[in-house]
């Protein structure tokens, strides 16, 4: 595994605006108040050549008997456990505080190498820096996070503590869990890592940025990215909450495939259906997982019920695939990794080019297509041209003359052929005019 940099410290000392700096992209939210950082952020970044980890965390208010503090602290120090050197951020414009000292003392007692940075510092004086000697943390670096300036310095030094030895990350299969606000995507992803990975509580918008974590099972390399509650934008109330919900739909465009997190108690809402729907416009191979399961009063046709009312709502996208799970008692959680691999291989999936013609030639026979102003549709030549999502490319005598019911025909006689589910398809006409 690569070397891992967990950054912390107080809130608001400016880590967010250095983890992005480094990644080369905004990543974790950031805004002038504290509190808006709550779980670990991660990401993947390069320095002289050498790969890393980058871990951000909360701001750090360890005297705090506030709940979510509470819970941001815990995650802070998770990291600093699996970390193998720390940027501890302080506030040169603030000065050292008694806040700082906390962290300070948390620090020491990890007994790992820490690097103490002295942040939003524009113009070097030896005066801005001179105090932060006292925090017994060795020589403290001047850096301005926001300008870019003493950045270099700053991980030369982390650089040192690096452990010795190969480093590399191997591919991993990114899943994305995405659904309303409190769907339970959080309890899901704990329980699929085995482990309280990301802040859960009852109160919805706990989880703020989208969470990428790695982790191996049965052999295999995953990412599962965890993300906030995609609510209706009327409802979104702040700057925050926006950009939270511009991480997730970002996390979904990364993914190779998105768990759909449903609440089972409350049903399908139409929410929920927007999101499906922006899932399947994005070509993601998906799997509807129906979630607090436990919650539901069931008898022999409970799950029939579902899944007629789920074929009703979701007629845009019939390949879909579902699973009816209680991520609070972990029934039937392991099986929603076995489907997110089984929908990504179809997503992957390639149809022989001379299959696929023999097939669309027979759908043609068996049903023509429809006249439009005494012109009718001709099929000469079809291939798949690409994967994730399939796309198959149909030469015409005139694309107009594809409607849409005909193209759906189309599509249908693909799937029946070939196992297509949990991935949408796409069928591209092209015309070649006829004299």
């Amino acid at each position: 595994m690569n070397p891992v940099i967990a950054i912390v410290g107080r809130p608001n000392v400016g880590k967010s605006t250095f983890f992005n700096r480094v990644a080369g992209r905004k990543i974790s939210i950031t805004e002038n108040r504290p509190g808006v950082t709550r779980d670990r952020i991660t990401a993947d970044c390069e320095w002289r050549g050498r790969p890393f980890t980058l871990v951000d965390t909360g701001g750090l208010e360890l005297k705090s008997e506030d709940a979510m503090w509470k819970q941001i602290a815990a995650q802070a120090s998770a990291a600093v456990d699996t970390a193998d050197v720390i940027l501890f951020f302080t506030d040169g414009k603030e000065g050292l505080t008694s806040s700082d000292l906390d962290v300070a003392e948390m620090l020491r007692k990890s007994r790992k190498p820490v690097v103490l940075i002295v942040n939003k510092v524009d113009a070097y004086s030896p005066e801005k820096i001179f105090e932060y000697y006292a925090l017994g943390l060795g020589e403290p670096y001047p850096v301005s996070a926001e300008h870019g300036r003493g950045i270099g310095d700053a991980l030369d030094k982390a650089a040192e503590f690096f452990p010795a030895g190969e480093t590399g990350t191997a591919d991993s299969l990114k899943i994305a869990v995405v659904g309303k606000p409190n769907a339970g995507k959080s309890s899901l992803v704990n329980m699929i890592l085995g482990s309280e990975r990301t802040i859960v509580t009852p109160m919805a918008g706990t989880t703020r940025d989208a969470v990428d974590t790695r982790f191996e099972r049965g052999g295999k390399s995953y990412t599962i990215i965890d993300t906030a509650g995609i609510r209706r934008k009327r409802s979104v109330e702040d700057d925050v909450e926006y950009y939270s919900v511009l991480r997730a739909l970002d996390a979904v465009r990364r993914a190779d495939v998105v768990l759909l997190v449903v609440d089972s108690a409350q049903g399908l809402t139409e929410q929920d259906v927007r999101i499906i729907g922006y899932v399947h416009e994005q070509g993601k191979p998906s799997v509807i997982v129906m979630n607090k399961w436990d919650t539901v009063e069931k008898d022999s046709h409970t799950v029939n019920t579902f899944e007629k009312k789920l074929a009703e709502d979701l007629k845009f996208m019939s390949y879909y695939k579902s699973v009816y799970i209680s991520a609070k008692t972990g029934q039937r959680v392991d099986k929603t990794l076995a489907l997110a691999e089984e929908v990504y291989a179809h997503a992957n999936f390639r149809v022989p080019t001379g299959a696929l013609n023999d097939l669309l030639i027979d759908a043609v026979r068996v049903s023509e297509p429809p006249s439009y102003n005494g012109r009718r549709l001709k099929l000469y030549y079809s291939a798949q041209v690409s994967v994730c999502p399939p796309v198959f490319s149909l030469q015409v005598n005139d694309e107009t003359l594809m409607h849409f019911s005909y193209e759906r025909y189309l599509e249908n006689v693909i799937r029946e052929a070939y196992d297509f589910s949990g991935t949408p398809i796409r069928i591209r006409a092209h015309g070649r005019k006829d004299e």
